[in-house]
């Protein structure tokens, strides 16, 4: 009796262990790793039910990564034949008359040939294939410079500045994005704060819709609860894409009016204390609860 007793504590512990890596290593590919393997993780030469749940479970993540691969295939292939025809209406809508018609056709095509590079540039960031190139920036001036550069009436303090190791280019696609959905969706004044690390955008509009606080970034859908065909919706998605390349963290909440003074839509990026590793790996960063 103590002898079946004592076997089935040790299997049952054995099982518990087994699955605890099982659940740690699928954590992982929840957040984003998809090189991990549950059965590998697992590991061990005994066969239970928890290698059966890790083989299927390898197996529907293989078929989720061909399924999605694909489709970012398609993406980037259809985006890519289109580049060609779309310059090609661009540069024959530079050639109509002046007048109010002609500027039209030129805003449509110039708006088709940026919806283009954006679905390209998501297409990219889809594949993880991007890898930052660094420099050391000085993040309170070069924030001013690029910000005054983009609109000179937006608001800028620097609370606390500090160097911070990161892609120049993918720093100011992030910082133009969200300044872009900020004029476009919400209201002036935009506030742009740096506080070490940390770099805030707020407007004083009614704030972004709670599907976004929920789920983050997706595709074509805006930071405007009323669309109004006002965007793609790719700014916000490209911002996110580009802060996952710098190992940085992009987080998105609404102002309240009894805490801040204001309604508004508060973006905030979070830059690592440690650049990205060349293998594409990054540190965890630890937010804090505010």
């Amino acid at each position: 009796m103590v002898g079946g007793c004592a076997l089935g504590v040790l299997i049952g512990g054995r099982l518990s262990q087994r699955l605890r890596k099982a659940a740690a290593a699928a954590g992982k590919l929840a957040d984003g790793d998809t090189s991990v393997r549950i059965r590998d993780e697992v590991g061990g030469r005994i066969r239970d039910e928890t290698d059966d749940l890790a083989w299927a479970v390898d197996a529907m993540s293989d078929a989720l990564q061909k399924r999605i691969e694909a489709e970012r295939r398609v993406t980037a292939d259809i985006a890519h034949e289109l580049r060609t025809p779309v310059t090609g209406l661009l540069t024959a809508a530079e050639l109509l008359p002046p007048g109010r018609p002609s500027e039209l056709v030129r805003d449509r095509a110039q708006a088709m040939r940026t919806l283009v590079e954006d679905v390209l540039e998501v297409a990219r960031l889809d594949g993880y294939a991007e890898r930052a190139e660094l420099q050391d920036v000085p993040l309170g001036e070069f924030v001013t410079r690029r910000v005054r550069a983009l609109n000179a009436d937006i608001k800028i303090e620097i609370l606390r500045d500090a160097e911070v190791s990161t892609d120049p280019r993918r720093l100011e696609r992030i910082l133009g994005n969200l300044i872009a959905n900020a004029a476009r969706h919400g209201k002036p004044p935009i506030e742009v704060t740096v506080e070490g690390r940390v770099v805030r955008v707020r407007d004083h509009g009614t704030g972004f819709p709670e599907a976004l606080l929920r789920e983050g970034p997706s595709r074509f859908r805006t930071g405007s609860s009323d669309r109004a065909g006002r965007g793609h919706g790719l700014g916000l998605t490209i911002a996110a894409g580009q802060a996952r390349v710098l190992g940085a963290r992009l987080t998105f909440r609404n102002a309240d009016e009894l805490t801040d003074g204001s309604t508004g839509a508060v973006s905030v990026l979070w830059l690592p204390e440690n650049a990205p590793t060349n293998t594409g790996s990054f540190p965890v960063i630890q937010l804090p609860d505010r």
